[in-house]
């Protein structure tokens, strides 16, 4: 049997070969992350399976999906993993090399109420990671991942009998079909498919020319040391380098993939990007005419626009706003049973009958797609203009310890409670919601708003802002409102970048 993991273990000794190592820092919000070497190895990957299989058994599960995506230890990182879950007495059903949306439509596609997917998404090569779901279309969140970080390290992994493995084959062909029979283009589209040698190259390119698109690949080589950069559609590098590719070949847009595929990035047909809350916005009011009284998720980090846009209003739309992270919005659309969850980092929710609950980039690039193709004569740029204005900051993320950063949060919501409940106002607006779901989003009586919340995973607070008025007032809910308020605390350190 495994001992308990350990955190101390250093490469190339017996201790490592012979024992498992688990850093504690792993255990994320929504999945589990690690430096593949100095902070995991591969008994420790074998012990994580042992508790994961552990776990579903308490759920009350045993069959479940594994994938793994494209990286040169990935292959064994998945093998360990599995023999964890079968010494857990797991039914495992091996999908093989797999987009994370994949692994997750085989959970349908298998009756397997359980899923592990290898894979470390966009970050750098030597990082390695599994997302884990035990109840479909959801993956775990908070309570879920404390409870297997719990099981792990403290050795709590109960060997069972029956475990079993089948390799099974035509899942990912089958995903593909599944999208492609919903997305049939009736005019000519040029598309940069964009996936920064991830494994998102094996499979975007060919479901976007079923779709019948006209695709130019970008970077779609798979090559695990990520020779240009990161496949991350949210970093700079990879948008200019779509923004460019756009321009040279006179595309109409190019929609950029993650590592792992449950990512899309946009960029137009003048080469600008397109924020995922502005795609999103954009989508809804597509779709809110053709679906009723259609309820939308978005997270608190993303625009203002969808809670005072005239044609959601006329077309009876509701939205709520929620907690940041795809594990929230993805659990509140599916609670709700929205129409389409929304996230600013770039994860896309559709429930049926676009798609199945779960972040998809190619279902994402799919309804983008069916969107320009239900606006004919007009470009994706057109349709970006037709929004309202609104001026809306990057994310800005002073320093504040792991330790204090909740309790400045709680601070500040308790500051802005009391202004609220006053009357008070911000740069002579008053204040008409406040929105505590996660940290404190104030909004105002003209459409403007400001965000403070705790960072996930990092040691900083988050803060947004947007106006309704313009980019030097945006500068100003900034320098004369926000930041001042957080100055005050001598725990809040640096920024990241200001405006």
């Amino acid at each position: 049997m495994l001992p308990a993991p350990r955190a101390d273990l250093k490469p190339n000794t017996l201790a490592y070969e012979t024992l498992p190592l688990v850093k504690a820092t792993g255990f994320r919000e929504y999945d589990a992350r690690w430096l593949f070497g100095p902070e995991i190895n591969l008994l420790g990957v074998e012990a994580l399976g042992l508790g994961l299989g552990t776990y579903i058994h308490e759920l009350g599960q045993k069959k479940i999906v594994v994938g793994h995506d494209f990286r040169s230890y990935s292959l064994s990182i998945k093998q360990a993993l599995t023999v964890g879950l079968m010494a857990a007495g797991c039914e495992v059903l091996d999908i093989g090399l797999a987009l994370s949306p994949i692994a997750y439509f085989a959970q349908f596609d298998l009756d397997a109420p359980c899923v592990a997917m290898v894979t470390a998404s966009h970050n750098e090569n030597g990082w390695t990671g599994v997302k884990m779901g035990a109840q479909r279309p959801l993956t775990f969140g908070p309570d879920e991942m404390g409870r297997l970080k719990e099981i792990v390290l403290g050795g709590q992994g109960k060997y069972r009998p029956g475990g079993s493995i089948s390799h099974v084959t035509g899942v990912a062909e089958r995903y593909v079909a599944d999208i492609v029979a919903r997305t049939k283009l009736t005019r000519p589209v040029k598309v940069i498919c964009a996936c920064g040698n991830g494994t998102a190259g094996a499979f975007a390119p060919e479901a976007l020319r079923r779709m019948g698109a006209e695709v130019i690949e970008m970077d779609c080589d798979l090559d695990w040391t990520f020779p240009r950069y990161n496949p991350n559609p949210e970093d700079h590098e990879m948008l200019q380098e779509m923004a460019k590719a756009v321009r040279e070949h006179g595309a109409d847009v190019a929609l950029g993939f993650d590592g792992d595929g449950d990512r899309c990035g946009v960029v137009d047909d003048t080469g600008e990007e397109i924020f995922a809350d502005k795609i999103g916005l954009m989508l809804a009011r597509d779709l809110s005419a053709l679906h009723e009284d259609a309820t939308f998720v978005v997270d608190v980090k993303s625009t203002g626009l969808f809670a005072t846009d005239d044609v959601l209003k006329a077309n009876g739309a509701k939205t709520v706003y929620w907690k940041t992270g795809h594990s929230y919005i993805k659990r509140k659309t599916a609670e709700l049973g929205a129409l389409a969850g929304f996230e600013k980092s770039g994860h896309f929710f559709f429930n049926h009958p676009i798609g199945r609950g779960y972040d998809d980039g190619l279902v994402a690039a799919s309804a983008i797609l069916s969107m320009l193709d239900r606006n004919p004569g007009k470009k994706l740029s057109d349709l970006k203009n037709a929004l309202p204005v609104a001026y809306t900051s990057l994310t800005m993320s002073p320093h504040c310890p792991d330790e204090e950063k909740y309790g400045v949060v709680d601070d500040v919501v308790a500051e802005y409670e009391a202004l609220a409940r006053e009357g008070g106002a911000i740069l002579g607006r008053r204040i008409v919601d406040l929105i505590t779901v996660n940290g404190v989003r104030v909004a105002l009586e003209d459409g403007s708003w400001v965000l403070v919340r705790a960072s996930s995973n990092k040691p900083e607070i988050v803060v947004v802002v947007e106006s309704a008025v313009s980019e030097d007032d945006m500068r100003a809910l900034f320098r004369e409102e926000v930041k001042p308020r957080l100055a005050k605390r001598p725990q809040v350190g640096a920024y990241n970048q200001e405006i």
